[in-house]
C-alpha cells in the first residue's frame, strides 16, 4: 500500500551578491560570480534581502546573462526588518520563520545581502537558523567574499583566524579592543579580521597605527573585486615610515597578526 506522497519543499539558497555596492564603474557580473550561481539566481523567484531596490538591481544584472524565471516586476522579494539588518540578527530575538512560507509550499527561496554573501559579516543567520528548524535545505551557492579574499591576500595566518566584526567607537575603548586583539593574536598565532564603516576608516588605522607595537603586521584590503582592489600589509612600523598611510574611502578589511 501506496502512502500519500508529502508535497515538495523548497530550499534556502544562499545568493553572493557582487563586492561592488554602491561602486562605479561596476565590473560585469560574470568576472566575480561562476555561471553556475548565475543560473540558480535566474531560477529562484522568491527573495529575502536587505533592501528590495538593491536586490532588483543584482537580480538585473543576473538576467542580462541569463534569463530570469519571472519578469522583475513580477518577483516576490520580501525585506528583513530594518532592525534586523542594522543591527545583526546573530541572536534568537528575531524569528525569520515566517519569511519561508514559500519555501515550506515548495519554492526555492533566495537569501541575498548587498554585497558578499548572506549572512557573513552580513544579515541573514536567523533566517538560515529559520529554516533549519523548519527543515529545509540549505544550500549556499559559490560567490567572493571580502574576508576571504582580504585574509588570502594578507599573507597573515590563514589556518587560525577570527572575524570579530566592528570594534568600538569611542577612542579610548577602541584602543583598549585594539590592543587587546593584538595580545589574541601574538599569544594564540590567530589572525584578527574587522570592518569599519568606511567614513570611520581613517580613524580606525590612525588608531591601529597609535596603539599596535611596531613588529605586529597589519593588512588593509579595499575594493576587491574591483578594478581598483588594492591590499597593503606589512609591519606596523613600515605603516608608520610610509609617506602614504591614507586609510581608503570604500569598503575595507582590517587584519592583523604576528
Amino acid at each position: 500500500m501506496s502512502g500519500t506522497a508529502l508535497p515538495r519543499r523548497g530550499r534556502l539558497v544562499l545568493v553572493p551578491a557582487p563586492l561592488d555596492f554602491g561602486c562605479e564603474p561596476q565590473p560585469p557580473i560574470t568576472e566575480v560570480l561562476p555561471a553556475g550561481t548565475l543560473a540558480a539566481a535566474a531560477r529562484i523567484t522568491c527573495w529575502i534581502c536587505e533592501n528590495a531596490k538593491t536586490a532588483r538591481a543584482v537580480l538585473k544584472r543576473v538576467g542580462q546573462v541569463t534569463p530570469l524565471a519571472l519578469p522583475l516586476q513580477e518577483q516576490h522579494i520580501v525585506e528583513l526588518p530594518r532592525e534586523v539588518h542594522k543591527k545583526g540578527d546573530t541572536g534568537a530575538s528575531f524569528d525569520a520563520r515566517s519569511l519561508l512560507q514559500p519555501a515550506l509550499q515548495g519554492s526555492d527561496t533566495g537569501l541575498l545581502s548587498e554585497a558578499g554573501m548572506p549572512a557573513v559579516a552580513d544579515p541573514g543567520a536567523s533566517v538560515v537558523r529559520a529554516a533549519h528548524e523548519l527543515g529545509l535545505e540549505v544550500l549556499p551557492l559559490v560567490g567572493p567574499s571580502s574576508l576571504l579574499l582580504a585574509l588570502a591576500a594578507s599573507g597573515l595566518n590563514g589556518q587560525n583566524f577570527a572575524f570579530v566584526g566592528y570594534v568600538p567607537q569611542e577612542p579610548a575603548q577602541r584602543l583598549q579592543r585594539i590592543r587587546a586583539l593584538e595580545a589574541l593574536a601574538v599569544q594564540t598565532g590567530q589572525t584578527q579580521l574587522f570592518i569599519e564603516t568606511p567614513y570611520r576608516n581613517q580613524a580606525l588605522l590612525a588608531a591601529l597605527l597609535q596603539g599596535l607595537q611596531p613588529r605586529t603586521r597589519l593588512s588593509v584590503s579595499s575594493g576587491l573585486t574591483l578594478a581598483q582592489a588594492r591590499t597593503r600589509s606589512a609591519t606596523v612600523k613600515r605603516w608608520r615610515e610610509a609617506p602614504e598611510a591614507d586609510a581608503p574611502t570604500g569598503p575595507a578589511v582590517f587584519a592583523i597578526g604576528p
